[in-house]
């Protein structure tokens, strides 16, 4: 019996490096194609022709409300062609009141069985469809982003193009408020410029990330919106891949995001992504496989091997866990593992994201001393999300919203100051 077992966790740990090595190779294989920025038409010499819905989803937010309406008052765009909402979604606060007394256009939205963020933006999509006014596009913020003056110069350049749906740049109001606050910006920025960059040079589809994005209102439309999980961006991606439908990118339409300031806030929001994760990998992931064989489609591909990325981050924090293990007791557990490679080309393995992450944020004009000592400490973040996944995974069927509370009031001017 213990002969069995020992040869069910040989073949089982052999299956599972070469599948962590296999999809390493791909990741870092498109990564390096975000190396050299590439130059691009300035914004400014593509006339202004989109005209914009601005949609600011917000629950109980009155204390960051007024500075994104301010920012996006600001834009360097002409005034008639975009316009402020923001949705006062079950709000019991100030909400309403603040962005109305900023300039928006406040729509109340009161629904206590279909709560979150992608139900009310379905609303909301609704009413702008019934409109008098007629918009070329839709943009979504998150109630405590602040957004570049440039943001829709930017965006109006990539539709102009011919790009449907736009992602910008996601950057942080708030980096080094915490080590948690540090650590997410540390992602962002290594997302920003190795997974949404080269995606975007490759003719893939990048990924949306629930706020700072664009959308061609024929596009919602004609295949509707319907993402209403707990992360309708990852949802909306991948209905646009099924669809034929790209995500584009704008590496200089910057929006701020407010990071949580704790593990224990940031724990939750991160389980609830991966609920959400975990939600779309069980709908969508084999149809994106399907579509991929069956058509030769390297996006759908791609948007299915993404869906697989918690996984196999699973299996390197497990594996990685196991091999300090097994090297500091060799009588462990684990003593019948077995490496396809050498134990050295696992450290070697673990020693190179110490150097690359600097690298990339470096190449983003993001390192200072802070930032070095927070990729001291950016290792455990990342291990963290090995628990993480596994119970975001295991409670995918629990469908309920938990909110961030945002509390870091802090104006565009002070930001960009700073």
């Amino acid at each position: 019996m213990t002969s069995q077992i020992n040869d069910l966790i040989y073949y089982s740990t052999q299956l599972t490096q070469v599948m962590i090595f296999v999809a390493g190779c791909y990741f870092f294989g498109v990564s390096i194609f975000g190396w050299i920025k590439r130059k691009d038409l300035p914004a400014n010499e593509i006339l202004p022709k989109k005209k914009f819905a601005l949609i600011v989803a917000a629950h109980n937010e009155e204390l960051v409300i007024g500075h994104i309406v301010d920012s996006l008052s600001k834009q360097n765009y002409p005034k008639n062609l975009y316009d402020i909402f923001v949705i006062a979604d079950n709000c019991t606060d100030r909400t309403a009141e603040i962005a109305e007394g900023h300039g928006a256009k406040v729509y109340k939205r009161f629904n206590n069985e279909n709560r979150g963020k992608g139900f009310a933006l379905e609303w909301m999509f609704n009413n702008i469809y019934t409109m008098e006014e007629k918009y070329d596009a839709i943009s979504v913020f998150d109630a405590d982003n602040l957004v570049s003056s440039n943001f829709l110069l930017e965006m109006n350049k990539r539709l102009c193009q011919g790009h449907k749906v736009v992602q910008g740049y996601i950057d942080s109001k708030n980096p080094f408020d915490s080590w948690i606050t540090c650590s997410y910006s540390i992602a962002f920025w290594l997302s920003n410029r190795i997974f949404q960059l080269p995606r975007h040079y490759l003719n893939l589809s990048c990924g949306l990330c629930g706020t700072g994005f664009s959308v061609d209102i024929d596009v919602l439309k004609e295949i509707g919106w319907g993402a209403t999980c707990l992360t309708e961006d990852l949802e909306f991606t991948m209905k646009l891949g099924l669809n034929n439908m790209k995500v584009a990118w704008a590496h200089d339409a910057v929006v701020y995001d407010e990071k949580p300031l704790t593990l224990r806030q940031s724990w939750r929001q991160r389980k609830r992504w991966m609920q959400g994760h975990a939600d779309c990998a069980a709908r969508f992931l084999i149809p994106l496989f399907q579509k991929s064989f069956r058509e030769g489609d390297l996006t759908a591909f791609d948007c299915a091997v993404y869906l697989f990325q918690p996984i196999r981050f699973i299996f390197i924090g497990l594996m990685t866990v196991m091999m300090w293990i097994q090297t500091i007791y060799p009588e462990s557990p684990f003593f019948c593992l077995k490496y396809v490679f050498p134990a050295e080309v696992w450290y070697v393995f673990v020693l190179l994201q110490f150097f690359y992450g600097p690298i990339i944020v470096f190449a983003e004009k993001k390192f200072n001393l802070k930032v070095l000592m927070g990729f001291i400490i950016y290792p455990f973040y990342c291990l963290t999300w090995v628990p993480i996944t596994i119970q975001g995974f295991m409670s995918k069927n629990n469908k309920d919203w938990n909110h961030t509370l945002h509390t870091r009031e802090i104006s565009i001017n002070e930001l960009e100051k700073v």
